[in-house]
């Protein structure tokens, strides 16, 4: 009976460019998922990102000027 917890992401592009991100954390229990919740953020066009997961440091870099 081993507990495990992972990680998914859902990442859109808003009309005014704002990157919004939610996070699920999902448990596991012998690979059969027992719980999830999820976390929301949004970042705006020049926000820092770079403590965010790598796939929303790319997603920012694609959509926002430099």
């Amino acid at each position: 009976m081993a507990f495990t917890e992972k990680q998914a992401y859902k990442i859109e592009v808003n009309e005014d460019f704002s990157v919004g991100v939610r996070r699920a954390d999902i448990v596991l229990k012998d690979d059969v998922e027992v719980g999830r919740s999820y976390h929301r953020s949004c970042f705006q066009p020049g926000d820092d990102v770079s403590g965010q997961v790598q796939e929303v440091q790319d997603v920012a870099a694609a959509v926002w000027p430099s």
